[in-house]
């Protein structure tokens, strides 16, 4: 078949690199002039590890990334809110902390070793025919039909809404700032864990290992330094200035002081914004949605990049043997307990950790460590962890 792909992210470039080894005709179509990615570390988990291997990627991302063996969130005075360890679901389980642009570059590679048209500068403004898909571009060019286009352009897709017209996507009035830190002395990597500190609902501070910096070949390892911040509440912590936000990291968490030491300035942290993605369905013809195009969510459950990637491995797996309708609804039957299940448990958890709600943060305080205990409930919450997560219909 020929497939064309709006996109080029994980989910994108996952689906390219799967369709193209099963034989299809496959184009890739990019808005920015020079593909690459967007966001600081984040965390693969289990499910999304698996489906790498599926790929033959997991050993450079091993070898790339940094080993993570559970989340472990404190309170600034030291009480445990948040022990999961990755074993609590099956034994061998671990989850991969890796900056951004290893992960793309992983699979950027391996999608140009396929043979994978890409073209970039070319930003994709209408389908105007579903069942007959072609791509119209902004300079007012335009291709030829598809057998089928895969729509994965992220959150903030600008297609979403000619594949499900009442779709929703607001944006969350919480995100954060982040920025990638030296870990010289890999202090934080042999933690091997994603470690947060939690005051009420207002404050989340976190680091995560992601082994290898792309931007410093040969250097130490990193680490994803992010400190939580309503979105419109950016330009006052600029205008605080540096010395002031060290100090208030000193206040909530001092143990992670140290990476803020070669800060120079605030324009070394880089905003992040979410969406709340709701699509009734995710295929209209012989067009469909993947990735946070057709389910992005906040980041408490660290499974954006992990969902597209299995999202594209699914999709692939179901064209293998079905024309695009008839694919598409066998890959939404497949992957709808799990996609929905996410996107509900994202929405109830973000104002459990970002809001304005304090007496939410008090009862996380006082139930989630006696959760994180519980064998049956402990285990319920790892498997949500890894990615194994569904609604049972």
């Amino acid at each position: 078949m020929k497939i064309g792909i709006v996109g080029c992210g994980m989910g994108g470039m996952a689906s390219a690199i799967a369709l193209a080894r099963q034989g299809h005709d496959v184009s890739v179509y990019e808005a920015f002039a020079r593909p690459g990615p967007v966001g600081a570390g984040l965390l693969l988990q289990p499910t999304g590890l698996e489906a790498l291997a599926e790929l033959g990627l997991l050993e450079q991302i091993t070898a790339r990334g940094a080993r993570i063996d559970g989340l472990r969130g404190c309170r600034p005075d030291g009480r445990l809110i948040m022990d999961l360890q990755y074993q609590y679901g099956r034994s061998n389980d671990v989850g991969i902390g890796i900056h951004r642009a290893t992960l793309f570059d992983t699979l950027f590679h391996a999608m140009r070793a396929e043979g994978v048209a890409l073209h970039t500068g070319a930003a994709v403004t209408n389908i105007p025919d579903l069942d007959y898909p072609a791509l119209q571009f902004a300079d007012g060019d335009a291709t030829g039909m598809f057998d089928a286009v895969i729509v994965s352009d992220g959150a903030h897709s600008t297609l979403r809404h000619l594949v499900c017209a009442d779709a929703r996507a607001p944006q969350y009035p919480w995100g954060a700032v982040w920025s990638i830190r030296p870990d010289p002395d890999r202090i934080w990597h042999d933690k091997r864990l994603l470690a947060q500190v939690y005051s009420g609902t207002r404050i989340m501070v976190g680091v995560l290992p992601v082994g290898e910096n792309p931007a410093e070949p040969g250097g130490p390892d990193c680490i994803s330094f992010f400190w939580s911040l309503e979105t419109d509440a950016v330009e006052q912590w600029q205008a605080g200035g540096l010395d002031a936000f060290r100090q208030k990291v000193a206040d909530f968490w001092p143990e992670a002081v140290p990476l803020l030491e070669n800060v120079k300035s605030l324009d070394e942290f880089a905003p992040a914004a979410y969406r709340d993605v709701r699509c009734r369905k995710w295929s209209n013809g012989k067009v469909i949605l993947i990735g946070d195009a057709a389910h992005g969510a906040s980041p408490q459950l660290g499974q954006g990049a992990n969902m597209a990637i299995c999202d594209a491995l699914a999709l692939a797996d179901s064209l293998k043997d079905h024309a695009p309708i008839k694919a598409f609804v066998k890959y939404e039957k497949n992957r709808r307990p799990t996609l929905r299940y996410y996107t509900w448990m994202s929405w109830a958890l973000t104002p459990v950790f970002q809001g304005h709600a304090d007496w939410i943060g008090h009862i996380r305080d006082v139930f989630f460590g006696l959760m994180c205990r519980l064998p049956g409930i402990r285990n319920l919450m790892d498997w949500t962890l890894v990615g194994r997560g569904r609604w049972f219909w």
